[in-house]
């Protein structure tokens, strides 16, 4: 059975704050390593009120040093917004301080809507497009001999593997022709994830990082003792895709029941084609949506995500997510 790992966009519930939220990430981590699960990434945004991990590397050494065990990374960093020799030393700087441990995922969006990425203003020529330059720049510098007069110090010599992330078809074709692994926002963005798959597997390329093709899907898990509770503690991440697609981000806001069908048709159908990925439900309900996914898309490994208010019914959640996997596996 292929491991699972958690994705963590350290939520600030409505009413709390970003102190809270990262005590949340830590406790978080803790419980995920002693159930099992395989790394723990936390993700770039930047102006959203209900995401911290806005200074990504600082949150993922707040996390390695609070664990001791479990990967921990970045699913990622929105390279456009850096320059790749920054990233380099940030993260060499972590290899160095939890060696083998550290992860490092890739991506071309800002993050962030137009205003906050021109306020990031990395250079005025910054431009998405040079993405696939600035991936080989960054791997350089990890490189034992590097190729440019600059090195990275910390960096230089370090192993720092590195993932692609994509929602599209891109992501797919670069990790495939740089022979990397490849991590697919299917927890939000699943309209093309069989196409891109498919092309990556087909496409790739092998490299000293990977000698096969190797996928991990994101996945959303809303699980409790109950359909009905999942349901309802489902209906925050809902409301917060609505507010976020309407151009209104919110903190996470608490539950709220039958929230589903007091939306109109074509705000239940964003939701239902945004959520296409997830399993809403009990133990036995989890169980069978995971399966069936795995089982239609080959991955190699799940990237959970719990997107829940309270926090320990998000707990609960992986927990049952974990348990999910074990019993996956025959253990």
């Amino acid at each position: 059975m292929i491991p699972f790992s958690v994705l963590d966009l350290a939520p600030i519930p409505q009413g709390s704050d970003a102190a809270q939220s990262f005590r949340n990430t830590l406790d978080l981590a803790q419980h995920a390593e002693r159930w099992g699960y395989r790394r723990y990434w936390l993700a770039e945004h930047h102006g959203m009120p209900g995401i911290a991990s806005a200074a990504t590397a600082v949150l993922i050494g707040h996390v390695a040093g609070g664990t001791s065990t479990i990967r921990v990374g970045a699913g990622g960093i929105m390279l456009p917004n850096h320059a790749p020799l920054v990233i380099a030393e940030q993260f060499g700087t972590l290899a160095s301080l939890y060696p083998g441990r550290i992860d490092l995922g890739l991506g071309r969006a800002p993050g962030s809507d137009p205003t906050t990425a021109r306020a990031l203003r990395r250079n005025l020529m910054s431009d998405p497009e040079e993405f696939p330059q600035d991936v080989v720049e960054l791997m350089d510098y990890f490189a034992g001999s590097p190729r440019q007069p600059v090195r990275a110090v910390p960096g230089a010599g370090l192993d720092v593997p590195i993932w692609i992330l994509g929602s599209s078809l891109f992501g797919a074709q670069l990790a495939a022709a740089l022979g990397l692994p490849y991590a697919f926002a299917s927890h939000f963005a699943p309209a093309q994830m069989m196409h891109a798959i498919e092309l990556y597997r087909a496409q790739f390329r092998p490299s000293p990082q990977l000698d096969r093709p190797y996928v991990m899907l994101g996945f959303n898990v809303f699980a409790a003792d109950t359909d009905e509770e999942a349901r309802f503690l489902a209906s925050s991440a809902q409301q917060s895709f609505v507010n976020l697609r309407s151009g209104r981000p919110t903190q996470l806001p608490p539950p709220v029941e039958g929230y589903l069908e007091s939306l109109d048709e074509p705000r239940r159908a964003l939701l239902q084609s945004i959520l296409s990925c997830s399993a809403i439900g009990s133990p036995q309900t989890v169980r069978e949506a995971m399966a069936a996914f795995i089982e239609r898309t080959g991955a190699d490994e799940l990237m959970i995500t719990s997107n829940i208010y309270d926090h320990a019914k998000r707990l609960r959640s992986y927990e049952i997510a974990a348990a999910v996997r074990d019993e996956l596996t025959g253990r």
